[in-house]
């Protein structure tokens, strides 16, 4: 059986381009003792796959030139060598960018039985969802009085951050782009706020005209403009959660860091950043306490779907673009 999957053929500086992405199939060999077949369904495009895209090791390792890229994918599985999966069953792994995968059948999690659409695994329910409550539970140990400022929330992450804010009661503040975006944080009760054309100065003052109380928690996807205009809103003992810092993946020289960063002393406030997979552990209490109120409509999420395995690098581009409200997702067609 063949299998058509993307390679990354440089390293990029900057952006990359579309070039850099090639598609290629391959025969796969027979399946080997405990190995599993999957015919993907859906594919996931994560921020966090530009840091594999550097050739250095961060808290994962980078892509491989020439081998086929990896990340979150759902599927059926159609052939099985593994004596705990049969043939037929619906699972989520780490074989994506490709329309057939082969991977150890440990390495693969059945789907549970739910009223919510697969591909909310790769969402909602899956690793962004997972690191919304990560972050504002485990880390910055958000509480019901809190004042709660997200950036980058009409995204994955940070949709489900200002929901799970405001089911506490806090005061929850959510920082987006397009006029859309914030029309949608506006129905879910946030207030929103445009960084589009806007100083650091313009930003803060935005802040602190949505949050007059100040900011109490603040859960960081962005970084840049963002971070330093949340520093000035900071109240004493603030926690910051920070998921990520889009605003410098592609950066092609270091940044300078926010002119504020005294802030933390002065409010006498404490940033710590985190990785998702370090917390996996606490995953079936986080499915426990979302996947009901996913199920009943009670936390609602966006998808943002291109259809095709050969649309997988323009999906995963256009998330340093704007290009998507809530997840963003690559459809497979048979």
């Amino acid at each position: 059986m063949q299998s058509r999957f993307f390679t990354l053929t440089h390293y990029p500086t900057g952006l990359p381009k579309r070039e850099f992405f090639s598609l290629e199939s391959q025969e796969l060999p027979d399946l080997g003792e405990g190995e599993v077949r999957i015919r993907n369904r859906w594919l996931s495009v994560d921020p966090y796959m530009r840091g594999r895209m550097t050739g250095l090791r961060t808290y994962v390792a980078p892509f491989e030139l020439g081998k086929p890229m990896e990340g979150g994918a759902i599927g059926e599985v159609i052939a099985s060598n593994h004596p705990k999966i049969k043939a037929g069953e619906k699972v989520s792994h780490m074989g994506g960018w490709r329309d057939i995968a082969q991977v150890p059948g440990d390495s693969v999690t059945a789907l549970p039985n739910s009223d919510v659409p697969e591909q909310a695994y790769l969402g909602v329910l899956g690793m962004p969802g997972m690191t919304a409550w990560t972050g504002l539970n485990l880390i910055a140990e958000c509480k019901p009085s809190d004042n709660v400022l997200v950036s980058a929330a009409s995204g994955a992450v940070g949709s489900l951050a200002v929901q799970l804010a405001k089911a506490k009661g806090c005061h929850v503040v959510g920082i987006a782009g397009a006029a859309h975006k914030l029309a949608w944080l506006e129905s879910l009760g946030v207030e929103p706020v445009s960084y589009k054309d806007r100083s650091t100065q313009e930003l803060s003052d935005a802040i602190k005209l949505a949050s007059p109380n100040g900011i109490d928690v603040y859960f960081e996807n962005v970084g840049g403009v963002c971070l330093e205009a949340a520093l000035s809103q900071l109240n004493d003992g603030a926690r910051i959660a920070v998921c990520g810092m889009i605003d410098s993946y592609n950066a092609e020289k270091p940044a300078p860091g926010p002119s504020n960063l005294s802030q933390l002393v002065v409010r006498k406030a404490k940033m710590q950043g985190f990785i998702v997979a370090d917390h996996w552990s606490s995953y079936r209490y986080f499915l426990n306490e979302i996947a009901p109120q996913v199920a009943q409509g009670k936390i609602v999420y966006k998808e943002t779907v291109k259809e095709g395995l050969e649309s997988t690098p323009d999906a995963f581009l256009a998330l340093f673009e704007g290009g998507n409200t809530g997840k963003m997702l690559v459809k497979l067609t048979d």
